[in-house]
């Protein structure tokens, strides 16, 4: 069994709804534990969810873009992070990342870089999307990976939409399929079967 921590904050809901559309890629696969590890409004997480990052095979990345790069919350929880990374809990493990903001760009690119970043400092394995754009003149807002990124996984939701409106359904079909390729590969990597 290959147990994924998905850990991530959700300001107003939509990087949740994201996060959720990962975890049910990632269940589709019989042989993975996925568990959601949420970070509070305070930028914390229970000292059990430290345990649990240490425990898991992959870990999975996520925070809303503001202002050009993660939120304040997730900052924090990476800051914290430090006392995992002094004894180097995290080398090897697989890792990937998520982000959502309103604008069709956002500067998502750079808090994925963020992320990145962050895992290069744990010693951590990086995964992309591999998804192919849909970028042709035929493209719909709702095909898959209509966003067209290969670092991260990236979703889109309006300003002005509720959580039951964004991120989009095909952003959400994306992230599926995302949590889909991260459970193959943590699998593999593991020696396992999917």
């Amino acid at each position: 069994m290959v147990t994924i921590v998905v850990v991530y904050h959700s300001g107003y809901g939509h990087t949740q709804k994201q996060a959720e559309a990962v975890l049910s890629g990632l269940t589709a696969h019989s042989n993975v534990k996925a568990i959601r590890l949420p970070i509070n409004s305070e930028g914390n997480i229970p000292e059990s969810g430290w345990e649990l990052l240490a425990a898991a095979d992959t870990i999975i990345f996520g925070s809303p873009t503001y202002m050009g790069t993660v939120s304040w919350q997730f900052k924090k929880f990476a800051d914290a992070s430090s006392k995992a990374w002094f004894e180097q809990k995290w080398k090897d493990k697989l890792v990937a990342g998520f982000t959502n903001s309103s604008g069709m760009n956002g500067d998502k690119l750079s808090t994925l870089h963020y992320l990145f970043t962050l895992a290069m400092q744990h010693s951590m394995i990086w995964m992309g999307t591999s998804l192919m754009p849909a970028s042709s003149k035929a493209a719909q807002r709702n095909d898959i990976n209509f966003i067209d990124s290969f670092t991260g996984l990236m979703a889109q939701s309006p300003t002005d939409a509720s959580v039951e409106e964004g991120p989009l359904p095909g952003d959400l079909v994306t992230a599926k399929k995302f949590g889909e390729r991260i459970a193959r590969i943590s699998l593999r990597w593991s020696g396992g079967n999917d």
